[in-house]
């Protein structure tokens, strides 16, 4: 449930739990006497290495809560500030976007987690991402998460829930690569999913119906193959063993994202399997549980050239240009003082400067330059005059408008030429096409925003270049660049 309240003069939204008391303890005191009890009957072993992966099933707590709690409590007393969240959607039909809350903060009995919300506007930049808080309230496999976290990790963390249905190939490649180049040393990757779920009631029963040992036999042997996948990284034979068997494990896409996103190096270790029908022996319908942990180094650690304080600059230095140009009334003459820029942003660098109505989303002007010509604050300062008063798409700015934009900055690496459409990596790449004279480009985060495959990608690049739908399929010339991409 959404609730809004109050922060100092901001309006704040909070996402209460809604399967607080039904699916775990609805009190701080009865989720730690649970927890309690749980840690009583466990080994307590250190891990040689915190892990910085956690696999974790989504049952209420009665039923999975202690297989969850085998891999969560190797993380307990961790310095991580922030948690990624992968879950699959059980209510909502959601194709080819992920969906991340719209609150500002969720709620558990344990107290409130903030939202990382500037984490998934970066994400937003670089993969399809929808916000929808309706969603977020009627999804346990999130949820269920939560209060397992907070007893780990306090209340020192922010939250990135993201969940998911199904993906196309090109969204989810785009997702994976979003994923790999966001994440950092201070951050812990959650994939929530049940395993096989067993029985008529989910439509599975493909080791007979008597409900005896041998079918919980060969259900653990059918999970133990998807796990070794797993735990190889291998995201193409997981992939192609849930659609050969139709293994009923609800989480099998953020699995299969959070296996292309990241090394097939990184190791897994299973802490635990389980099923729900383990207490009474009844196998005729039954859910199966799996905890495991992973330790990986980032692909995305250290791989971006500005660092925060330059990201800063550059957007204080856009937003001043624009400002003083659209009070002045004058394009030329605008410029500001940048002596002090620091070191990062005079490397000469092509970039474009996006002007966005901060209520709306809309683009409200974008220009930029894609060869590297000059100094990048140089060029930041001059496109971002050039946005809000010379793009020949819009009005120019006026002042009145000025508060309500919000300024992206896209720093660029030099365009190079490939040799087909087909080497275009959305999400990665931003594009040209060159064919008969015309001309146009795309950032990298256009596909993204809009959630376009590559070919709907292209057909949209060959109509701003004022040539039909198809014409990228024979004859057209690309370029591809990459961009770090960052607003205010």
């Amino acid at each position: 449930m959404a609730v809004l309240r109050m922060k100092g003069k901001m309006q704040m939204t909070l996402l209460e739990s809604t399967i607080a008391g039904s699916w775990y303890p609805g009190t701080a005191k009865g989720i730690r006497a649970v927890s309690d009890g749980w840690e009583r009957g466990i080994a307590s072993d250190a891990p040689r290495e915190t892990p910085n992966i956690l696999v974790l099933p989504h049952a209420g707590w009665a039923y999975s809560g202690e297989t969850a709690w085998r891999a969560v409590r190797l993380v307990k007393g961790a310095k991580f500030t922030r948690v990624v969240l992968l879950a699959p959607s059980h209510r909502a039909w959601i194709e080819n976007r992920l969906v991340a809350p719209d609150a500002s903060a969720v709620s558990t009995p344990l107290g409130e987690i903030k939202i990382d919300r500037d984490w998934i506007d970066r994400l937003a930049l670089v993969a399809p991402v929808a916000r929808n808080d309706g969603i977020h309230s009627a999804e346990h496999s999130a949820q269920i998460e939560y209060p397992l976290l907070q007893l780990a990790l306090g209340g020192g963390f922010s939250i990135v829930p993201l969940v998911m249905g199904s993906f196309g190939q090109d969204q989810m490649g785009m997702c994976a690569r979003a994923l790999a180049r966001l994440m950092d040393a201070e951050t812990l990757l959650v994939i929530s999913s049940d395993f096989t779920h067993y029985g008529d009631d989910f439509s599975y029963t493909p080791f007979g119906k008597s409900g005896g040992e041998d079918v919980r036999r060969k259900v653990a042997a059918s999970d133990d193959e998807a796990f070794q996948l797993i735990a190889k990284g291998d995201a193409d034979s997981f992939a192609a063993f849930i659609k050969r068997t139709g293994a009923t494990i609800c989480g099998h896409v953020p699995i299969e994202l959070a296996l292309r996103a990241f090394p097939k190096t990184m190791s897994i270790v299973r802490q635990k399997y389980a099923t729900s029908s383990d207490g009474d022996g009844d196998y005729s319908r039954f859910v199966c549980y799996v905890a495991a942990t992973g330790c990986v180094k980032w692909q995305g650690e250290g791989s971006e050239v500005l660092s925060a304080d330059d990201r800063a600059y550059l957007l204080r230095v856009a937003r001043a240009s624009m400002e003083k140009a659209v009070r002045n009334g004058m394009r030329r003459g605008a410029g500001i003082d940048v002596s002090d820029a620091p070191k990062s942003t005079r490397t000469k660098m092509g970039a474009f400067v996006t002007l966005n109505d901060k209520a709306t989303g809309a683009l409200r002007g974008c220009i930029g330059e894609i060869m590297p010509m000059r100094p990048l604050v140089e060029a930041v300062a001059a496109r971002a005059v050039d946005s809000a008063l010379g793009d020949p798409r819009f009005s120019p700015v006026s002042e009145r408008e000025l508060s309500n934009l919000r300024v992206e900055v896209s720093a660029l690496t030099p365009p190079k030429r490939v040799a087909s459409w087909r080497d275009i990596v959305l999400g990665r790449d931003g594009m040209t096409l060159e064919k008969n004279g015309c001309f146009a480009v795309f950032l990298p985060q256009v596909a993204p925003e809009q959630g376009w495959d590559l070919p709907t990608t292209l057909s949209y690049l060959s109509q701003k270049a004022g040539l039909s739908p198809d014409a990228w399929r024979s004859g057209a010339k690309f370029e591809t660049f990459q961009a770090e991409v960052f607003h205010e």
